[in-house]
């Protein structure tokens, strides 16, 4: 009981994949935030409606993609852990609707895909360029990107993972620390050392002589 209604009220509203609006729908995709299509997506899930997985694909794979890649290094390994992802959310429907954070629950599940996949590997492989570079970037935004991602790659993993969930996926840090598992501080510590490391790579200092 207390599953289905924490599936059908959010905020004092009353939520259904019916009363999200479609994404190509003008002016009515911002009268419901992404949190809550989130909700609403992961309740049809869980009365077994899978096509919602298309709604949480077009919110968040791209998300999910970024992280993985930040933490993997790796094109390929990110689009498995994405690929995973969405196959646990196919075959565990049924929990679906008590997840009071949708978001951070995916997050944390790339997360832990991404960890499994770089352990079984053990290998490190080269931080692509795309990690740092806008999809229309030209010729000196590549090269620009290609010695951001070299400094990158200089970086542990969990620093990498940090710097992105606080500075690109704008999580807290006391939410950064839910998806990695770690306290609010590590998270904080992770974060703070990764763009110390990154600054110092790059040549980029804070202005003060």
């Amino acid at each position: 009981m207390s599953r289905r209604v924490s599936c059908m009220v959010m905020g004092g509203m009353t939520l259904s994949m019916k009363a999200v609006p479609d994404l190509e729908d003008e002016g009515t995709s911002a009268m419901v935030s992404v949190a809550e299509q989130l909700h609403a997506a992961f309740c049809a899930l869980q009365e077994g409606e899978t096509t919602a997985l298309e709604t949480v694909y077009a919110l968040e794979a791209a998300e999910l993609f970024g992280l993985a890649l930040w933490r993997t290094g790796s094109r390929d390994d990110a689009a498995d852990v994405v690929q995973d992802v969405f196959v646990a959310l196919a075959t565990t429907g049924a929990r679906l609707g008590s997840v009071r954070h949708p978001r951070r629950y995916l997050l944390r599940m790339a997360h832990h895909q991404a960890l499994r996949i770089v352990r079984r590997r053990h290998v490190g492989e080269p931080v692509d360029e795309l990690l740092m570079a806008s999809p229309g970037a030209g010729p000196e935004d590549r090269a620009l990107a290609g010695q951001a991602a070299a400094s990158l790659a200089g970086l542990p993993a969990h620093q990498r993972e940090a710097v992105f969930l606080h500075l690109l996926a704008g999580l807290t840090f006391r939410e950064a620390g839910v998806v990695m598992g770690v306290s609010r501080f590590t998270a904080a510590s992770r974060y703070r050392l990764g763009l110390a490391k990154l600054r110092n790579r790059m040549g980029v200092t804070d202005g003060q002589d």
